[in-house]
């Protein structure tokens, strides 16, 4: 792992300017120059020049992201390769987010539903994962305690307004848990815990119901037996990261973002 980083610094100090990476070198041709480096880094499933092609898409479909440092760009990338989710993409597994940090701009990795979906259901103890938006006339009653339940009957038109949403899980076993947000907590958690929230870029814009989903599913899951290896996973969302490691989970970040899960699943 060491030695792993010491050949990524030293390729990435031979791309750099007065000590920053040179715009002349696009992300394709720092892939290229980095793709032993990169190899070691990457899934065997995905191939240096299937990571190039996701890079391009990214780019394509967000232009924005050619203005973040190169290095958060490809870590996060990177992020996104190693969890096996294809990011900036219509299946909204997962998002790379240009953020102004202090006056840079860096790229945050952002885990989306549908990843968050997938990841759950790699453990081989999750029977069922789910979530919910409750329309205002929709029916739906839920109780906490020793006995727990939850009713959900949507209504089969004009159910009108958001009212809440809920996640909910069930092991194989019989376990299960749920968590249920109302519409305004979502808001006020959104804007407390995500900071590129008010970007225009936040799957928050365009996918609201989609990250309000993820977010009360995450939150159902503290109660869940979480293996660790999907607990490193959770701990790479809304991070931004500046170097690579053959193990992304073990990368330092500069920001987390989620800082309520993050210290309780501490």
């Amino acid at each position: 792992m060491t030695e792993l980083k010491e050949e990524l610094a030293k390729k990435a100090s031979n791309t750099r300017k007065d000590g920053k990476l040179t715009k002349s070198m696009s992300i394709a041709d720092l892939i290229k120059a980095m793709e032993p480096e990169i190899k070691k880094a990457l899934p065997a499933v995905i191939t240096p020049e299937r990571f190039t092609r996701m890079a391009l898409s990214a780019l394509n479909t967000t232009p924005k992201l050619q203005e973040c440092t190169q290095m958060s760009f490809l870590a996060a990338l990177m992020n996104a390769a190693q969890l096996g989710l294809e990011p900036n993409t219509p299946l909204g597994q997962a998002y790379l987010i240009p953020y102004n940090n202090k006056g840079v701009m860096e790229c945050q990795f952002q885990i989306g539903y549908k990843g968050m979906i997938e990841l759950c259901y790699r453990n081989p103890e999750m029977q069922m994962i789910s979530a919910q938006t409750v329309y205002e006339n929709d029916e739906f009653e839920y109780e906490l305690g020793l006995n727990p339940k939850l009713v959900h009957r949507p209504a089969l038109k004009d159910r009108g307004n958001v009212r809440l949403f809920y996640g909910l899980f069930k092991l194989v076993n019989g376990g299960f848990g749920f968590e249920v947000m109302s519409k305004e907590d979502m808001d006020t958690y959104a804007k407390e815990y995500s900071k590129a929230f008010d970007s225009s870029y936040s799957p928050w814009k365009n996918n609201y119901t989609g990250m309000a989903q993820k977010t009360v599913i995450k939150k159902a899951l503290k109660y869940a037996p979480l293996k660790a290896e999907f607990r490193k996973a959770l701990s790479s969302d809304e991070t931004i990261k500046t170097e690579f490691c053959e193990d992304m989970s073990e990368v330092q970040s500069e920001n987390i973002f989620d800082t309520e899960y993050q210290e309780e699943a501490a």
